[in-house]
């Protein structure tokens, strides 16, 4: 065995960080729907409890004082045209029928005010206003609470003592539960409103999300809604999923049958050089580029593979060790592993081990250590809650940053600094694809020491 492994190495290159940044949180259109609606309607809540309350106050003024100065001119004149026994008679039916007392007003007696809140300030001027000076609007006399207002007849002097509830406001307990109600209505309104604007936007991003992955089939949004704009929207992303569909299937067809077509004349290639060139060296050089075009097509052959794959639970080291062991025999590639033992990733076997091979092939082409003939390679994996970090790192030239993210691209290869061997240029782009095909994140990244970093996160099994 000719390649070198080092494993279990505890470097200081083995964390993932692109992949461990956190990510902007906003908040969602539904949250700030509902929040603007809700700020919306509690304005509107408040606003028109303000101008109730504006419109209420002096109608309800001037309504109890009318009333109350009403009842006490109608006592008045009721007590002072009847006789002795008469008054009597109507002072009682006051009280049982109408429940308002009328009680003698003596010098002594000792009363407070009716002044307790701006509707009693306001009654006690209407009702003075309306009934003369000399008035006099009480909330307790002699200790006892009521409504007082005293008044003559003649030369004696009066008190009637009506109950407070004539001219009272809505009570604040009444106000809070009604308005706490109106709250609540408008919170689940505010909610429905929200939720039944978001709902096609979801849908979409939900439709999009699908046919970024590539399942197509799953990205169909409904074209029969009420709403004709959504329904415009639906039918526009429905017909271009189609047309994107149909693309994808045409190029993996067309991809797939060029690849097939050009194997057949490469095999006859193959079998003329070996038959009809004498020359060693010549044939040896025929016969490693006729090598090279297969493993081009191999290429085309994984990036036209479909997008949809079954992922189960499997082991991170023999996927890694599968790979390592087919480029056993490579003398241009150094191995440092520093991989827990029993990391189980979600994934699919065959799919991961091509995509670490991808990696490994990458860095002896592209990634060797300059002034050597090897490419240093350190695999490092780390388990951090739900997800499995993984880390390629190579000891090569490096990658301009400003290339960095075309690396994936089809057909992309970097600066001259990295392309000494020639390639599809599919190798990143097939590693990226894979990669998202599992549920996983990829990231490349340059090293502050030189060198290129691939960066994977896979779910944890």
């Amino acid at each position: 065995m000719n390649l070198s492994i080092d494993r279990k190495r505890k470097g200081p290159d083995t964390a993932a960080a692109p992949l461990e940044l956190p990510r902007p949180r906003g908040v969602s259109l539904f949250w700030r729907t509902f929040f603007f609606l809700a700020l919306l309607l509690l304005g509107c809540i408040l606003a028109w409890l303000q101008t109730f309350r504006a419109l209420e106050f002096e109608p309800r003024t001037l309504q109890s004082a009318q009333q109350l100065g009403s009842l006490v001119n109608l006592s008045r004149a009721a007590l002072k045209n009847a006789d002795a026994i008469g008054r009597v008679a109507l002072v009682k039916t006051l009280a049982d029928e109408e429940g308002v007392r009328v009680l003698p007003r003596e010098p002594n007696d000792q009363f407070k005010p009716y002044d307790q809140d701006a509707l009693a300030k306001r009654v006690s001027e209407e009702l003075t206003h309306r009934m003369g000076k000399g008035t006099l609007v009480a909330r307790e006399v002699n200790s006892t609470e009521g409504l007082w207002v005293g008044f003559n007849i003649d030369a004696d002097r009066y008190w009637l003592q009506a109950d407070p509830a004539r001219i009272s406001v809505v009570a604040g307990t009444t106000w809070l539960v009604w308005l706490s109600i109106a709250v609540l209505l408008s919170l689940a309104g505010a909610a429905l409103i929200a939720r039944l604007i978001n709902r096609p936007l979801k849908n979409l991003s939900f439709a999009a999300g699908r046919v970024r992955e590539g399942d197509f089939a799953a990205s169909h949004l409904d074209e029969g809604v009420a709403t004709s704009e959504i329904r415009e929207v639906n039918i526009g992303f429905n017909r271009m999923a189609q047309r994107l569909s149909k693309v994808e299937q045409e190029r993996a067809l067309m991809l797939a049958g060029i690849s097939h077509d050009l194997r057949t004349p490469l095999a006859r290639l193959r079998l003329e050089t070996e038959m009809s060139v004498s020359d060693e060296q010549a044939k040896t050089h025929m016969a490693a580029d006729i090598e090279q075009v297969n493993a081009i097509i191999d290429k085309f052959l994984d990036y036209a593979r479909a997008d949809h794959l079954s992922t189960s639970r499997i082991s991170l080291n023999a996927a890694i060790d599968a790979a390592v062991f087919s480029l056993e025999h490579d003398e241009r590639l150094t191995i440092k592993l520093d991989v827990p033992d029993d990391v189980m990733v979600i994934g699919d076997a065959v799919e991961l081990q091509r995509v670490f091979s991808n990696l490994l092939e990458n860095a002896i082409r592209y990634g060797r250590t300059p002034g050597t003939d090897k490419a240093q390679v350190e695999i490092g994996a780390r388990v951090k809650d739900k997800a499995v970090l993984i880390k390629f790192r190579d000891r090569g030239p490096g990658v301009a940053p400003d290339q960095l993210a075309r690396l994936t691209q089809p057909f992309f290869r970097g600066d001259t600094a990295r392309t000494s061997a020639s390639g599809a240029g599919l190798g990143l782009a097939i590693v990226e694809k894979t990669i998202a095909r599992m549920g996983g994140e990829f990231v490349l990244a340059s090293t502050g020491t030189g060198g290129l970093a691939a960066h994977i996160k896979l779910q944890r099994a």
